[in-house]
């Protein structure tokens, strides 16, 4: 199953924390490369959160954010009424010696204990954070497969119109051989000296074998029945494409080097046109 790196994806839901939300968003990388952004409550927990996308991610550049927004949490607040009786003893105290002293409610509720919130369960705090990581996954793993069945079929046309050109440059290579022997003998006739029928073939034989493009003829056919059979797999692919996409670079190369042809020539500025198009879209395949 071919996944594309660039998607967005997110997920909420509340609980005994208040409402919980993950952001996931991701960009083409020669890796995995995670970046959480975690509330202080949570960060706790990042280890375990990266260990889980790890597990279903292989490529790319993935933002995470997290948000904790306690909207039910208000409903858990508790006065310590002990704290809260000291610091009346103190105020009683005090006032004697500094009757214009005027404290407001607002500022006992700000002294450190005085106001309490019940603490979450961790394990529960865990199991929800996991719980909305995995359903943001899901989402972000449906959007990268739809992303990549479109990448897939444009590779797959790309490979359509190289194998055609393939085909092309094998059923012209027998004129070119032969217009290589024409070229030779028109050569020597211009000499007006007989020459060794021997060393006319040996010629013939170095320019032809100099010309010889078989091999990368065939190679170029083995990468593509390659190329579809790994868009067919259901595990990551991209490192091998990428591979593969060097290979196709440099047997395009080597038939532009031994191009004698126009003919040859632009096939294999076309092949290379076509590999670009391809190493571009293969890039951001994870």
């Amino acid at each position: 199953m071919i996944r594309s790196m660039t998607a967005y994806a997110s997920a909420e839901t509340t609980g005994p924390a208040g409402s919980l939300s993950c952001e996931l968003r991701t960009v083409n990388h020669r890796y995995l490369e995670l970046s959480p952004r975690l509330p202080d409550e949570l960060r706790v927990f990042e280890s375990a959160l990266r260990e889980r996308i790890a597990a279903r991610l292989s490529r790319g550049k993935v933002d995470i954010t997290v948000r904790l927004r306690g909207d039910n949490r208000a409903e858990s607040l508790q006065v310590n009424a002990t704290t809260l009786a000291r610091l009346s003893e103190l105020a009683l105290d005090l006032e004697a010696r500094f009757p214009r002293m005027n404290i407001e409610f607002t500022e006992l509720l700000r002294f450190p204990g005085v106001l309490q919130q019940a603490e979450v369960d961790p394990d529960v705090l865990q199991a929800a954070l996991l719980d909305v990581l995995e359903r943001a996954l899901d989402a972000l793993t449906a959007t990268r497969e739809r992303e990549g069945a479109k990448l897939a079929e444009l590779l797959k046309d790309r490979l359509d119109a190289i194998e055609r050109i393939v085909a092309d440059v094998r059923s012209f290579m027998p004129q070119i051989r032969e217009g290589l022997r024409a070229r030779l003998e028109s050569r020597l006739a211009d000499i007006k000296q007989p020459a060794d029928p021997g060393r006319l073939e040996q010629e013939l034989v170095l320019q032809i074998t100099r010309s010889d493009v078989d091999e990368e003829l065939d190679r170029l056919s083995t990468h593509i029945a390659e190329t579809r059979r790994v868009l067919g797999t259901k595990e990551p692919v991209g490192r091998r494409l990428d591979f593969l996409m060097q290979e196709f670079n440099r047997e395009a190369n080597t038939l532009g080097s031994k191009a004698v042809d126009a003919r040859s020539t632009n096939a294999a500025v076309e092949l290379k046109v076509l590999i670009e198009q391809m190493r571009e879209q293969v890039q951001n395949i994870e």
